[in-house]
């Protein structure tokens, strides 16, 4: 993989892109959606997290410099923020298009989705408004998988909860390690409003309901939830040391995120449990 291939990969945010695509196509696949649904709901979901992630770090590059993000490839200077807007639309562009595949309703949502990620890349992150994006962008997860389905359905509404959860999660615990940097650049969302610790306690906090939606939402407890849910039990103990320790660690991100794996596994027993 060449310097050049490498810095795209990673200002795709490569992790998260990775973990949201593998939830959706897990989801898909517990919902008992056939093979080429689950291929085509993945690439549109894969398509719709390169979008985001380019267009986070082309929007970005300027405060990222300021900030001297080393981190960051284009601070590095090894792709340039125009490339990756180039990047970020086509990967949009490509998202909606295969999301035509899935008919209106699911487009219409795929494009709320898409959206609060755009807009939380292009301005709503420095407000109040930033928790909101991530917490529609991920309830609306299980709908576009039961909307994938041959015959598209709602998704149940515990279900678009507990995605909304782990949004909020998500969001409180994705900030925290860059609150002093946010701030002096003017982004005053909720996180950081309530400080490193306050926030890392709302995020494992609504970790812990989303365990509590995905055990108690499909109604039917099996060996395959019971290991779901002590999963979600132990990376909650697991996130409680790390905001004991350093709450600004990007450890407790990756904690949220591996719960969201956790939580699908909670379904993986009640197959169609999403479908409202």
């Amino acid at each position: 993989m060449t310097a050049g291939v490498r810095a795209i990969v990673s200002a795709a945010h490569a992790g998260p892109t990775v973990l949201v695509t593998l939830v959706t196509v897990l989801l898909a696949a517990v919902s008992g959606l056939g093979p080429g649904r689950i291929a085509l709901l993945g690439a549109m979901m894969l398509a719709n997290q390169l979008s985001i992630g380019w267009s986070n770090d082309a929007i970005d590059a300027a405060r990222d410099r300021d900030a001297a993000r080393a981190d960051k490839p284009v601070v590095r200077g090894e792709v340039s923020a125009r490339t990756l807007m180039t990047l970020a639309l086509s990967a949009a562009a490509a998202a909606v298009l295969v999301s035509l595949a899935f008919g209106l309703w699911l487009v219409l949502v795929h494009l709320v989705a898409l959206g609060s990620g755009w807009a939380y890349n292009a301005g709503l992150k420095r407000t109040v408004l930033a928790t909101a994006c991530y917490v529609v962008a991920f309830a609306l997860l299980p709908m576009l998988v039961t909307l994938a389905r041959e015959e598209p359905r709602p998704a149940a509404w515990w279900a678009i909860a507990m995605g909304g959860m782990l949004g909020l999660a998500a969001h409180f615990a994705n900030v925290l390690p860059d609150l002093e940097a946010d701030e002096r650049h003017g982004i005053r969302a909720l996180p950081h409003r309530l400080g490193a610790r306050a926030a890392g306690a709302v995020a494992l906090a609504a970790l812990a309901a989303a365990g509590v939606l995905g055990v108690l939402g499909p109604g039917a407890a099996t060996p395959v939830t019971a290991v779901g849910a002590a999963a979600t039990v132990l990376l909650l103990v697991a996130g409680l040391v790390v905001l004991a320790r350093s709450p600004g660690s990007r450890a407790l991100f990756r904690i949220i995120m591996l719960a969201a794996l956790a939580a699908v596994l909670t379904l993986a027993g009640a197959a169609g449990a999403l479908v409202a």
